[in-house]
């Protein structure tokens, strides 16, 4: 069964930067992260498709934050500047293994244990 790895995450005060990954034990389709906290549904942030590269990104993130892989590695990286109070979350990572929308945390068979990230204004 396929295990993700996530590092990063942490506290920062508004305007910073931080930089979340997320390793995979196998080959996917689709990477992407999302994020959620307490009493709202959970958010897709950003995703990528292995093999093309293309990504997807929210709304409210385009601009600030980027997604990036490295293909060999099955690594995936979240590269997040401009930090908000109102991005602090625990983001989570997720994978597909075969064809899904990227937005779609139900087309997503794996998830991560989570990682919190805090902005302070």
């Amino acid at each position: 069964r396929m295990q993700l790895t996530e590092s990063g995450g942490g506290s920062v005060q508004a305007g910073g930067s931080l930089t979340l990954s997320c390793a995979a034990s196998g080959d996917t389709y689709a990477m992407a992260w999302f994020r959620q906290v307490p009493g709202k549904e959970r958010e897709g942030v950003a995703a990528i498709r292995r093999l093309h590269g293309s990504s997807w990104y929210a709304d409210s993130v385009k601009g600030r934050f980027a997604i990036s892989q490295e293909s060999a590695k099955n690594t995936m990286y979240l590269h997040m500047s401009s930090l908000k109070p109102e991005d602090t979350a625990i983001y989570y990572c997720a994978a597909c293994t075969a064809l899904c929308a990227l937005a779609r945390p139900d087309h997503y068979s794996t998830w991560g244990q989570g990682t919190r990230v805090t902005v302070s204004s």
